[in-house]
């Protein structure tokens, strides 16, 4: 399904160097090297509400939510760790989304990773 906001999601990350998918406490995760998270999807901490969450680079957390609550927010558990929560149930801009899943990825990837990602790109 073009649509589906998983489906999305799940080919942004998949199309990372090394990543897989498992379920993990119920939701759809992408995990680099089968072992560390980098996003995990979410449909049933935030009343019913549609998002994922995804590492972030320090201070993103604040100056994205600061600046659009409505797109953004600190998700539970993992807020404290510098954690984005990204709602999916409102206007979603997709290139902004690939972004954010890409850096995301930097954050938790080996360095060699990464730049298998740069040569490939």
């Amino acid at each position: 399904m073009a649509d589906d906001p998983l489906e999305k999601l799940r080919q942004l990350c998949l199309t990372l160097p090394d990543t897989t998918e498992r379920l993990s406490h119920g939701e759809p995760t992408w995990f680099i090297g089968g072992k560390k998270t980098f996003v995990t999807y979410s449909d049933h901490h935030h009343d019913d509400r549609l998002a994922f969450w995804c590492a972030a680079a320090p201070g993103a957390q604040d100056v994205l939510v600061m600046s659009a609550p409505e797109r953004f927010f600190v998700p539970p558990y993992v807020g404290h760790r510098d954690w984005l929560g990204v709602w999916l149930d409102v206007p979603v801009d997709w290139a902004e989304i690939a972004d954010l899943v890409t850096d995301a990825y930097r954050m938790i990837a080996p360095k060699r990773l990464p730049t298998e990602l740069d040569a490939r790109d």
